[in-house]
């Protein structure tokens, strides 16, 4: 990606940093394969140094660096976006600097919680925008006798009609479940922030994607109003690298970083990204809301919490339950938790059946399309 004629193509970022999730997706997949264990338990049993080796640190050094990640103190400066205070720091104002080395405190522990509960889960499945109430009614329902507690509700089509949506979920999961609420980048900043006000009343954990992923202040200044009303700003599944989300968590403009296992440039930069959250103390709660997301983020959430964060306090992974026939070693959920996958690999291989029908421009589908036209 630093060639210079393919970063006219990025850089780091768009159709490029998309190819090159997916090549780097695919040779971590045969590394785990190779040492026949799931991605996570590969990278689970990796040393430190291993760990830090896969991470390009470039253009993030100002904020962690090599040594910092495995255990040197260095003097760190924040700038805040509001261009009114300017702080000198020590890396022990966030967290423990020996990042990786003071984690391995634990570890065996945490991993045999994870094996035995699985790592907490939240349900985007209920609550989709074009719902009648009678089925959010009865998805709720189904989903609480199923042992969820988390919930994402769709917003920002129609603030009266998110009102009464979001009222009637709240009335329907309790008022000590947790919920969450997604806008989809549909907002300016100011609307954001009087929408979201409308909304307060259900207690929102946070509020996803309210405007657009590209506008780092924007999200600074909707977090700020939002604060005293409890309210966390969520971003990250449309974030294109590790540079975007060093500068997002320095302008103190999320409360959720939420990664995203084909958006970044594969495990090495979502590592990087880990990392640095960490650092800011802030929670990491994956996206997965799309086609094999859920099979390929469980991974690298349960690499977090057993070797960078040790923590379980407002961290969630998104679920979604559709399409995950078409892999071969699809998620398992259990008492809405991921349980840790054991077939070797990242879980990203699909049915042989699935690629025929539906792979471009050969498969069925499409054949059967083109037919139509």
């Amino acid at each position: 990606t630093s060639d210079g004629q393919m970063r006219w193509l990025g850089p780091e970022k768009g159709v490029i940093h998309l190819a090159t999730a997916a090549v780097l997706n695919a040779v971590w997949d045969l590394w785990a394969r190779t040492e026949s264990k799931p991605l996570w338990k590969l990278l689970v049993d990796m040393d430190p140094k291993t760990i830090v080796s896969c991470i390009d640190f470039r253009y993030i050094t100002d904020v962690l660096t090599e040594e910092e990640a495995l255990g040197t103190t260095s003097l760190w400066f924040n700038f805040r976006a509001d261009n009114i205070v300017f702080h000198a720091l020590t890396n022990s104002f966030f967290t423990d600097p020996d990042i990786l080395v003071k984690a391995k405190e634990g570890r065996q522990q945490r991993e045999d919680q994870m094996l035995k509960e699985g790592y907490p889960a939240y349900t985007t499945s209920c609550a989709w925008l074009g719902y009648s109430d009678q089925q959010l009614r009865q998805l709720c329902t189904d989903a609480l006798k199923n042992g969820w507690t988390r919930f994402k509700v769709k917003v920002g089509a129609d603030l009266e009609d998110d009102i009464r949506r979001c009222r009637l979920i709240r009335q329907m999961i309790g008022p000590n479940n947790t919920l969450m609420m997604d806008a989809n980048q549909r907002w300016d900043v100011n609307e954001a922030i009087s929408w979201v006000s409308r909304l307060a009343e259900v207690q929102p954990l946070w509020i996803e994607e309210p405007t657009s992923p590209d506008d780092i202040l924007g999200h600074a200044a909707i977090s700020k109003a939002l604060a005293p009303l409890g309210i966390g700003v969520a971003t990250g599944e449309q974030c294109h690298n590790r540079v975007m989300f060093k500068q997002f968590l320095q302008a103190s403009a999320l409360q959720f970083v939420q990664i995203d296992s084909c958006r970044l440039g594969s495990v090495n930069e979502n590592l990087a990204v880990l990392l640095m959250a960490h650092k800011f103390k802030v929670p990491v709660c994956p996206h997965a809301g799309g086609v094999g997301l859920c099979e390929l983020v469980q991974h690298l959430i349960l690499f977090d919490y057993i070797c960078v964060s040790a923590n379980l306090n407002n961290r969630m992974c998104e679920y979604v339950d559709h399409l995950h026939e078409h892999f071969t070693s699809p998620v398992v959920i259990q008492n809405a938790h991921y349980m840790p996958p054991k077939d070797p690999g990242y879980s990203c291989e699909m049915m042989e059946t699935s690629v025929k029908t539906h792979q471009y421009p050969e498969g069925e589908v499409w054949n059967q399309i083109q037919t139509e036209d």
